[in-house]
């Protein structure tokens, strides 16, 4: 018999689930219920799989607690809000170099979803004015990207009646766009090109200047000037700390806007992105709104309107109490702490290392095994090594492939989500899909302890499937029955899960090891 504590634990109410009740539970219940849904969920530590940061201090915690119900969108209820919101487009700015001379401008959005759009938008408006002066067509506007586009580059295109130039990326353009390929998808109405400061796919950062200069040369061939808009959604927060010297941002006369995710690597809660333009001439008048029904003239050029705003409060408080010092200790740790990831991989013979961050500037994995073997040193200057952002991008090798065809990739996704982590397993993009990877974002919440159990177990993983796969072909009978290459089968996937021997009593091993990985 249950206790009154252990009864009043439980509700006898129906827990709702697709109907709005005619009376509510009481509050106590309805938040036991919600919480133990919510437990269902993975691990924010063990999350591998996303650039999203997981960590908020308690400071920053009470000031979202104090703030939660404020609406940025209010300016004139809100005025310090508004005003610590300007602060951040200022700070920003100042970060990506605007260059003397100009003013940014800029926002805060939901995400870096919503900033390039508002980016592709400006270039598509600033293109239909100058077609227009010239008394020339605006029909049939076209924006280039590479095929490692996030998608929401591609929804920018498909939403807004743009036609979208997709470049395919190959090995030896480092899965992003290629600027030798760029050339032959400009014309006249194009309206710009976005390049992305870090892929989602592989980490690389791609070669903002190049794209530049070639722009350049294009328009004293033809006299069309196309403009860049940088989806910086990682690397904006990474670059300007780690990596100063690689010029992508207003020091490239062509880049007119970024982007960025506060969100990410700015390290503020998810929800928060940035969109900045060089100079208020590159943000269309026809753009931006100019509302009254608040209480005082207010400008809007977001998507969205109401939005909260304690994830503005949360990157204020960063930008503040971390400084340029503390970004660049905490990227750099992460930075170095993905280098030793990949030299590690690298070093079992087992896997393939795509993402390039431990490599010396200027050598790259697809030039081969003399190049991969450049000697490395962890203890080097963040400059000694090709830029990118903490992400380590790898698949299993030629060699072991050959050895153990048997062995799915994907397995390894499987057998790491047992033990509680998450780290995707997908194609590169078109025209090197056939090449899947796994992929580790390495965040500040990331620990040397953590980094060192975590090679422990895809290592142990990796040879207990090696072990099962062993034992698979040692068992196999040339003209084995239906029935027996299921059992052996169970044999390899129980060897695998467990990294135990095999007993024969597989379903009842399998129910008590599960929840023991």
């Amino acid at each position: 018999m249950h206790t009154k504590e252990q009864r009043e634990h439980y509700t006898v109410e129906p827990v709702p689930k697709f109907h709005i009740q005619e009376k509510g539970l009481p509050k106590d219940e309805a938040f036991k219920f919600i919480h133990n849904d919510l437990e269902l969920d993975g691990r924010p530590l063990l999350n591998m799989a996303s650039f999203v940061n997981t960590y908020i201090d308690e400071p920053a915690t009470q000031l979202a607690i104090e703030n939660i119900t404020k609406n940025l969108a209010d300016n004139s209820e809100y005025p310090a809000l508004m005003e610590i919101h300007q602060r951040c487009v200022t700070m920003i700015s100042h970060l990506w170099n605007v260059p003397e001379g100009n003013t940014a401008v800029g926002t805060a959005t939901t995400g870096s979803s919503e900033a390039i759009h508002l980016g592709g938008l400006a270039m598509k408006r600033r293109w239909e004015a100058k077609r227009k002066e010239a008394g020339k067509s605006t029909a049939k506007p076209n924006i280039l990207m590479g095929a490692n586009a996030q998608v929401a580059l591609e929804k920018f295109a498909r939403y807004f009646d743009v036609e979208c130039r997709i470049i395919p990326v190959s090995d030896d353009s480092r899965y992003v766009l290629d600027p030798k390929r760029v050339r032959e998808q400009l014309d006249e109405n194009t309206i710009g090109i976005y390049v992305i400061l870090g892929s989602t796919y592989t980490g690389h950062y791609e070669d903002v200047q190049a794209v530049s200069d070639l722009l350049d040369s294009y328009e004293k061939e033809t006299g069309h000037d196309i403009p860049i808009h940088v989806d910086g959604a990682s690397g904006g927060f990474v670059a300007p700390f780690l990596h100063p010297n690689v010029k992508w941002d207003f020091r490239v006369d062509r880049v007119k806007s970024i982007n960025t995710s506060g969100h990410k690597f700015g390290l503020a809660t998810a929800g928060v992105g940035w969109i900045l333009w060089k100079d208020r001439k590159y943000l269309p008048d026809n753009l931006v709104f100019t509302l009254k029904y608040l209480g005082g003239d207010e400008e809007t050029y977001t998507l969205n309107f109401s939005r909260p705003g304690y994830q503005v409060i949360h990157q204020y408080y960063n930008l503040v109490t971390l400084g340029m010092e503390g970004y660049r200790k905490q990227h750099g740790t992460s930075l170095a702490n993905a280098r030793l990831l990949s030299m590690f991989l690298d070093s079992t013979g087992y896997f393939e290392v795509l993402s390039d961050i431990h490599r010396k500037k200027g050598v790259f994995g697809y030039q081969g095994v003399d190049a991969v073997q450049e000697p490395k040193d962890i203890s080097k200057d963040h400059e000694y090594y090709n830029p990118g952002l903490p992400v380590v991008a790898f698949k299993l090798s030629e060699d072991f492939t050959k050895e153990y065809p048997e062995i799915p990739q994907s397995a390894i996704a499987s057998l790491l989500k047992i033990r509680g982590y998450i780290v995707p397993n997908y194609p590169l993009p078109p025209n090197s899909e056939k090449t899947e990877v796994l992929r580790v974002v390495v965040r500040n919440t990331m620990t040397v302890g953590l980094l060192d159990k975590f090679m422990e177990d895809v290592v142990h993983i990796v040879e207990q499937l090696m072990k099962a796969a062993e034992m698979h072909r040692d068992k196999r009978l040339r003209e084995a029955s239906e029935s027996e290459l299921a059992e052996h089968a169970k044999e390899m996937l129980k060897v695998a899960v467990m990294g135990g021997e095999a007993s024969g009593e597989h379903e009842q091993d399998w129910k008590v090891s599960r929840p023991i990985c």
